[in-house]
């Protein structure tokens, strides 16, 4: 059975990193391995309740991510249906490149943080297009956005899917993840920030000017500035009091998060209730559900169904027993883990971690999960194809696989490693 499961996992593994190539969607092969891993448990069982008890189990888990998910999608979906990032992207009024990198570069480590990666890296490939004509100047400032994405988003709870699901495990806790990652996660972004402001070259005059003639601003009547305004401002305080709701509560984040958006959809009723149908169908939450990305969430659920089969038949131990014999070095493994993720996805990598190592022998906010949490939020940086962001902005700008690994992969290694050094240093001196 072991052998069985193995193979069917690491063939669906090997499917999804090749989906491009076959054309064959990795949704649809995460949630086949994920069905017949549990399938193969059960039917080798004489009695097939053990495996019914786990799978109870592991899906009330993968429900609180799942339904976390789908709440901060709905949210961030609705403001952007009011073209509530637009109050962010209208003040960038600077057509300098070299601080087009670093505005764009910081708004983004910030988004990432209070939204998420994803959401943030594509605002602000959309303001890039708007003030960046030159084709190279953007690419490498798109190639900025994602480093920064997911640096901004492995430092918040809220920001990155991997730190989510340990946030959601009890594996981190939100004031020490924010407080250990922030610094980290910062370098990583500032080291590849400096890197390419040296070799950004500056546009001329006379270039911008004969190629694009910058219009002014369309209007916008005074009721869709201010419904844009509120639903700005509802969405954001919406999601940033999740983690606060949750550690006053103490109930779980997915709670906090479709109370979140549940007031932000009383809201959105409440500002369009003078209009008609037609119209107010256009900013319904209906509407903004139609949107998001389910295959996302149905993949998570695949491979975190595949992943749970796994750790319930006791192989997630033995890989973690034989990796502490092989390599010994706890901070050595989970910077390989990193590195992985930009191979692989970092979701069932952090999934898999999370099955390896136990809460009893490592607790919550252990050094192992404040390392694995910054390792796979931005070792996905280090390949275009590492990260959700990554491909996002890849398909946008059309990043070429090769281009991205010349121009922008070093760089984003030198962060990744300045950052994981400033954790192990930070770490060693506050403990």
């Amino acid at each position: 059975m072991l052998t069985t499961l193995v193979i069917l996992f690491l063939l669906g593994y090997a499917l999804i990193t090749v989906e491009h190539s076959i054309r064959i969607n990795k949704t649809a092969t995460a949630l086949i391995t994920g069905v017949l891993c549990w399938t193969v448990y059960s039917l080798t069982l004489s009695d097939p309740e053990p495996a019914l008890e786990a799978l109870g189990h592991h899906l009330a888990e993968i429900a609180q991510i799942l339904f976390f998910l789908l709440g901060a999608m709905t949210i961030v979906e609705l403001i952007d249906i009011h073209g509530g990032f637009t109050i962010i992207t209208d003040r960038v009024a600077t057509r300098n490149p070299r601080v087009l990198l670093w505005l764009i570069g910081g708004l983004t480590f910030i988004l990432s943080a209070l939204l998420d990666n994803l959401a943030s890296a594509l605002v602000m490939v959309s303001v890039t297009r708007n003030l960046v004509r030159q084709a190279e100047q953007r690419k490498l400032i798109a190639g900025m956005i994602i480093i920064a994405a997911n640096a901004g988003g492995a430092w918040s709870p809220i920001g990155d899917v991997t730190t989510t699901m340990l946030w959601i495990g009890g594996q981190v806790t939100t004031v020490n993840i924010m407080s250990q990652l922030f610094l980290p996660s910062l370098v990583c972004l500032l080291v590849p920030l400096l890197y390419l402001s040296f070799t950004l070259k500056s546009e001329s005059p006379d270039r911008e000017s004969k190629g694009h003639k910058y219009t002014s601003r369309p209007y916008i009547d005074p009721t869709a500035r201010r419904d844009r305004r509120v639903m700005f401002a509802a969405g954001l305080s919406a999601i940033v009091m999740v983690p606060i709701f949750k550690s006053i509560t103490h109930l779980p984040p997915y709670m906090a998060m479709l109370l979140a958006l549940g007031f932000v959809w009383v809201v959105s009723e409440l500002i369009h209730a003078d209009k008609d149908e037609q119209e107010r169908q256009r900013f319904s939450v209906a509407h903004a559900l139609s949107k998001i990305d389910v295959p996302s969430i149905l993949f998570f659920l695949g491979i975190l169904l595949a992943v749970g089969s796994l750790e319930s038949v006791g192989i997630l131990e033995q890989v973690a027993t034989s990796l502490n014999e092989s390599v010994g070095n706890l901070d050595v493994i989970v910077g390989i883990i990193g590195v992985a993720s930009a191979i692989v996805d970092n979701v069932p990598i952090v999934a898999a971690a999370m099955g390896m190592y136990d809460l009893g022998a490592y607790p919550a906010d252990h050094k192992l999960w404040e390392f694995l949490a910054y390792c796979a939020g931005t070792g996905g940086s280090l390949l275009v194809i590492g990260s959700a962001a990554g491909v996002a902005v890849m398909g946008m700008e059309r990043l070429e696989f090769g281009w991205y690994l010349r121009r922008i992969s070093g760089p984003a290694l030198l962060g990744y490693l300045g950052g994981a050094l400033t954790y192990l240093a930070v770490y060693a001196v506050s403990h």
